[in-house]
């Protein structure tokens, strides 16, 4: 047996995943860079270890015992680092954090000095939809979670980074005069978020306030997949402002004044009430409390011009 470290790991990767596409992602790596070691680790073992059936991938039942002891020796190993980094007085252990689709936009700015500032701390960051996010807070599994609206089904306690901007978008095709777009927003297709996220429930109880008409809508998976709709010209739509700024700068959107927008909320980080947070959950809440307007003002100086702009309308 010749097997790698580097080997398990992706195979551990692939079998958590099912898809080398999903894992390659979460390693940062190629397909194919994936694919390689996958191959490599399965020549060194006579029987198989994942089975393709169509585009699906099985764990086969000796595969999943492999899962399992892969996983024991990378916590091993895991662990003789994180005591060597203790031993020479650094900050160490996993920081887990999950985060909605959007939220992708903000999330690293907090982390990335922190995290310069403690090597010896690894971070497990998954961003997913609203379901996921929450449920993932709910079992215990995170420590944080970064939502723009607050869940009312579980007891959390939250710290507020910095606005939550929801504009009306659309193409540079629709042309729009006025201050107040109402009438031209209700003839036109609307593009929603799916099923339980924040912006489609914020989009949702806009158009009944305005009495928009049932009409011809369409519902997508993702901020990014709306807003390329919206660029091609199927609709317009309400989307979180922090995530067009290149779009708007470049002309392939613009921003649809209207009665009742911008709609204005928060990010938070969030975590369930009365857990008790380790030694690296609580280091990091420190440093967000203590430097989250600095980093608003450094790397946010646009967003905040953008809402006294849109606020003055």
């Amino acid at each position: 047996m010749n097997y790698t470290l580097h080997q398990l790991q992706v195979f551990v990767k692939v079998a958590e995943l099912k898809s080398v596409t999903k894992a390659a992602e979460a390693l940062h790596l190629s397909q194919p860079a994936v694919s390689i070691q996958l191959k490599n680790l399965q020549e060194q073992f006579e029987i198989p270890l994942i089975e393709v059936i169509g585009r699906q991938i099985y764990i086969t039942e000796f595969g999943n015992e492999i899962v399992n002891s892969s996983k024991k020796i990378l916590k091993e190993i895991n662990d003789i680092n994180y005591k060597t980094l203790a031993y020479k007085g650094q900050m160490v252990g996993e920081l887990k954090i999950s985060s909605v689709s959007t939220g992708k936009y903000i999330m690293p700015y907090f982390l990335n000095e922190f995290m310069n500032q403690h090597p010896g701390i690894d971070l497990n960051m998954d961003v997913s939809n609203r379901l996921k996010v929450l449920n993932s807070l709910e079992e215990n599994l995170i420590d944080f979670a970064l939502v723009n609206k607050l869940p009312t089904n579980i007891d959390v306690k939250k710290e507020s980074l910095m606005p939550n901007v929801l504009v009306w978008v659309a193409n540079t095709d629709y042309k729009f005069k006025n201050k107040n777009n109402i009438k031209q927003l209700k003839e036109a297709p609307l593009i929603f978020r799916e099923y339980g996220s924040a912006t489609g429930r914020a989009m949702e109880n806009f158009i009944k306030k305005n009495d928009f008409p049932f009409g011809k809508r369409l519902e997508l998976t993702s901020n990014e997949a709306v807003k390329q709709a919206v660029i091609a010209g199927l609709g317009v739509s309400l989307m979180p402002l922090i995530g067009l700024k290149n779009d708007i700068i470049n002309g392939k959107l613009q921003i649809v004044p209207a009665k009742g927008s911008p709609i204005v909320t928060d990010w938070n980080l969030v975590w369930l009430k009365g857990k008790k947070l380790s030694p690296v959950a609580a280091a990091y809440l420190d440093y967000v409390k203590n430097e989250k307007k600095k980093i608003v003002e450094e790397q946010f100086i646009w967003y905040e011009d953008y809402l006294k702009q849109l606020k003055a309308r």
